[in-house]
């Protein structure tokens, strides 16, 4: 039976085993999506740029018993080569809500693309580009779907943890389209096995949204399905391709 704290089937489906894999989740904050690999038997790296959601990673590592199998590495997703001393991974995967703080994906993917051993996978579930255009109170669009250098700005007092209120409210985010992230992942070298739209996503991003059986949110029974989330599923070659 499968440990109800480790990764999503779909997920397991798409990587495959990771059983003594070196699995690197880039974006990690406090790791609960990194521990559920290592429960899969994955050797994993965590990095974030919060010294605070590290160290409370690792503190969730210590209570869970998988210290041995979890380490967490403080550091900016582009010094993310340098930070982990160019070490290369089998894995490396990127969870729900990570692109929309990086203001340039040709960058990010640079160092995606460096930390994939060839042959390894790189896997991405994230927010759809489209969904991140589209106005809170009904599907219609109020804001950009391809990237600016400019952010988006906006100020909320509480994160997915549900934690205290925060102190810090202000937010920058920025949005990638699909074609915008694809090619920059071709461009270091990694060759697009899947991508898949999915009319779902795990949280209520929008007040329409209802939970469907599956517990995903989705659009209303007979309203327009909209893409919300994607997932990718990439593999390295031993040369980038020139696109």
């Amino acid at each position: 039976m499968r440990d109800p704290s480790g990764p999503p089937e779909r997920e397991r489906e798409a990587i495959g085993d990771v059983s003594g894999l070196r699995l690197l989740h880039l974006q990690c904050h406090i790791g609960l999506d990194t521990l559920a690999w290592a429960r899969a038997g994955a050797q994993v790296t965590g990095l974030d740029f919060s010294e605070a959601a590290v160290s409370a990673a690792r503190d969730i590592a210590g209570r869970a018993g998988l210290s041995s199998r979890a380490r967490f590495v403080c550091a900016d997703v582009h010094d993310a080569c340098e930070a982990l001393s160019h070490e290369v991974f089998d894995v490396v995967y990127v969870s729900l809500g990570a692109l929309t703080w990086v203001p340039a994906v040709e960058l990010w993917s640079a160092q995606v693309g460096a930390l994939v051993a060839p042959a390894g996978r790189f896997y991405l579930h994230d927010v759809h580009p489209l969904a991140c255009a589209l106005a809170q109170e009904a599907p219609f669009f109020c804001g950009t779907y391809f990237e600016r250098a400019k952010p988006k700005v906006s100020d909320s007092g509480f994160t997915y943890t549900d934690g205290p209120e925060l102190t810090n409210r202000r937010n920058y985010w920025w949005n990638h389209s699909l074609g915008e992230t694809v090619t920059a992942l071709v461009h270091h070298g990694l060759l697009i096995e899947g991508l898949t739209e999915h009319d779902w996503t795990l949280f209520q991003q929008f007040p329409w949204l209802v939970k469907d059986r599956r517990g995903y949110w989705t659009s209303p029974p007979g309203g327009p399905a909209v893409p919300l989330s994607f997932s990718l599923l990439a593999t390295k070659l031993e040369a980038p391709i020139n696109v």
